[in-house]
């Protein structure tokens, strides 16, 4: 989604000090119901070699301070944490199972070993990163990367442009990765004639904005306070943040998401959301039919859904001033327009949850809740909340009001873009990127990432909710056809165009 980068305050603006302070944002993310972890899961074509990967870390951990560095409270600030940084010692970070390599599941094995990795944190007398190493062939790849780091050091913006930076391009190992850019909105020139009109879209544009937020933050308000969502079988209940989550992935075409993207006239995000509203339809459908089952005696066929769902999506909104991945000596600079951290907002995005006869009106329905919710200031709103209730009245509480929003609304959903060639992890060919997010009140998070030519659905979710996730994948899966082939079926002209309209 579009920022608001003219209005974003510089909240996490750090001094030129060996040992800053931990921002707004860092610390909410170490409140007790509110401690997110990321996890990125990157499938590599060769064998892993561990030294290698160490030794290449090492190198670049001078790039970046926060990975060498540990919170400690600094006792002359009132217990204010700070950023102190040590000697890393790679065998804490660099982690290798012991396992066998000829399993007969190799794929349930690195599934329960991610999701064993869930049960427990990180340990805070050290950085807070691990790089495990799973040597072990899967269905998509011969072996597999596992990064977890706490997200107090960093959103996906800021992680994506660290890993990239830790790349090369496969076809020349010496050149760094494209960084991805987001295609700039031309303005058009207007003759004296038309300022009339101008002036006037532009009052009007300044009406529904205001509008437009004044609306989303009652709304958000009321989430708050008591505006709950209908409890559906993907809706978590209390304590779903404390449980093991499970982790899995599939790659779709990116081309036939990019192929709607152009004949619909929409972003990539708009389509991405409309194949998540219809995989979701089609799932709790099939859940509800289930219910029907038990109740009836018979599998009631067609539309099982009830009548006037309320199903939201807490959807993250980079708020830099240039969206998309930026290079990571960018985001180091200082005085950084797009500088490291946590710089994002919340939005609630509310999901229609029907059996539509025409697959083109989930995409539909997508971009004008999008389209809305771009004229509207409530990311903005949400993260500078965020950070003056950090400030007012400490982690734990603005922790706790965080808590309360996810609670009452049914799911997060978060896409990033990735590489546009393909790379290596220091030598080895990467086939696959897949990242989430656990920690965080819901039973579902559903992250979409592209790389080259391929989209990856990567899904976080607790098994005691979600039981059958293979079956969303493929709902998400059939969704994407669905749409593709109505697209096809219609006799409407595609194109594939390059990447730029993938919009975070």
């Amino acid at each position: 989604m579009e920022n608001k980068s003219t209005l974003l305050l510089n909240f996490e603006a750090e001094m030129e000090d060996p040992r800053p302070s931990l921002s707004p944002t860092a610390r909410l993310f170490h409140s007790p119901k509110f401690s997110c972890y990321i996890v990125v899961r990157m499938g590599c074509s060769t064998w892993i070699n561990p030294q290698v990967i160490s030794a290449g870390l090492k190198e670049h951990l001078p790039m970046h301070p926060r990975f060498s560095s540990i919170m400690v409270k600094d006792r002359n600030l009132c217990g204010k944490k700070r950023w102190i940084q040590v000697s890393v010692n790679m065998e804490d970070h660099v982690i290798v199972p012991n396992m066998d390599s000829d399993m007969e599941d190799a794929d349930k094995f690195v599934r329960d070993y991610i999701s064993h990795l869930t049960t427990s944190p990180l340990d805070l007398s050290k950085p807070l990163w691990e790089v495990h190493i799973v040597n072990v062939k899967t269905s998509d790849a011969e072996a597999v990367v596992v990064i977890r780091i706490h997200h107090s050091m960093g959103d996906g913006a800021s992680l994506m442009s660290l890993l990239l930076a830790c790349t090369r391009k496969t076809s020349d190992p010496d050149a760094l990765p494209s960084v991805p850019n987001q295609r700039k909105h031309e303005g058009s020139s207007s003759s004296d004639s038309s300022v009339f009109w101008w002036l006037l879209l532009a009052i009007w544009s300044a009406v529904t904005l205001i509008g437009n937020t004044f609306v989303d933050l009652v709304l958000f308000v009321a989430t708050i306070l008591f505006l709950k969502d209908t409890k559906t079988p993907i809706k978590g209940p209390p304590g779903v943040e404390l449980t093991a989550k499970r982790f899995l992935h599939r790659t779709v075409s990116l081309d036939h998401i990019k192929q709607v993207k152009n004949v619909m006239n929409m972003t990539i995000n708009d389509v991405v959301l409309g194949v998540t509203q219809a995989g979701l339809s089609r799932y709790l459908n099939y859940k509800y039919a289930g219910e029907n089952e038990k109740d009836e005696g018979a599998k009631k066929k067609g539309n099982n859904l009830p009548k006037s769902i309320r199903l939201r999506a807490n959807i993250l909104v980079n708020l830099r001033s240039a969206s998309g991945i930026q290079d990571l000596a960018d985001m180091m600079a200082k005085k950084s327009k797009t500088k490291w951290g946590n710089r994002i907002g919340y939005v609630l995005v509310p999901f229609t949850m029907a059996l539509q006869d025409d697959p083109l009106d989930y995409v539909r329905g997508a971009k004008s809740h999008i389209d809305r919710k771009k004229h509207s200031l409530e990311a903005f709103c949400t993260y500078i909340c965020a950070n003056v209730l950090t400030k007012l009245i400490g982690a734990k509480g603005a922790g706790a009001v965080a808590h309360r929003v996810l609670c009452n609304s049914t799911l997060a959903f978060t896409n990033l873009i990735g590489p546009l060639e393909e790379i290596s992890y220091y030598g080895h060919p990467v086939t696959y990127i897949a990242p989430n997010v656990y920690g965080h009140p819901h039973a579902l998070h559903i992250h979409f990432q592209s790389y080259v030519d391929k989209m990856t659905i990567s899904l976080a979710v607790d098994p005691n909710v979600i039981p059958d996730p293979e079956k969303l994948l493929d709902d998400l899966e059939e969704s994407l056809k669905l749409i593709h082939d109505a697209v096809v079926q219609k006799g409407l002209n595609i194109s594939v165009s390059n990447i730029s309209g993938l919009v975070v």
